[in-house]
């Protein structure tokens, strides 16, 4: 098991160092920024959105690992996926790293994702794994506020 725990941290370290993704894109159809006042995690979300897919997604931002690599394995994730697609994604993406551990079919979907189920063993880097889908989420709804961590 520590060789695929080794494996895990190697993916959130790659992903952390060589963002997927990262830029702000010419044209982007929806924009969301977040914020996590706790940690320092700041990101903005930039998605193309057509015929009801997410055609591009793309981030900018600083943040702690989990969090930048979050939202790099995130980008790679809803490129190309229908809107309802996206929406199932993130909350089977929150509900693993709340406290469910995915099986069978549901553990296939997450894929890459599963390398951030760590973090539901430390409730503070919930948050930084959580912000960019929320942020995500927001940016889908056409929010104008920016999503916090920290809101009530």
């Amino acid at each position: 098991m520590p060789e695929f725990r080794e494996l895990y941290q190697e993916i959130i370290l790659d992903h952390n160092k060589r963002p997927r993704n990262f830029g702000r894109p010419a044209h982007a159809t929806h924009e969301a920024h977040g914020d996590n006042p706790l940690c320092g995690d700041k990101v903005t979300i930039y998605l193309t959105v057509a015929d009801g897919l997410v055609k591009s997604a793309c981030f900018e931002g600083r943040g702690c690992a989990i969090s930048t690599a979050s939202a790099s394995l995130m980008t790679e994730m809803v490129k190309g996926k229908p809107l309802d697609e996206v929406h199932a994604l993130f909350h089977r993406f929150h509900e693993m790293v709340t406290g469910k551990k995915p099986e069978g079919a549901e553990a296939e979907e997450l894929d890459k994702l599963q390398v951030l189920s760590g973090v539901r063993e430390y409730p503070m880097r919930v948050k930084c794994a959580t912000l960019c889908w929320h942020t995500l989420e927001a940016a889908l709804k056409g929010a104008s506020a920016a999503v916090s961590t920290e809101a009530d």
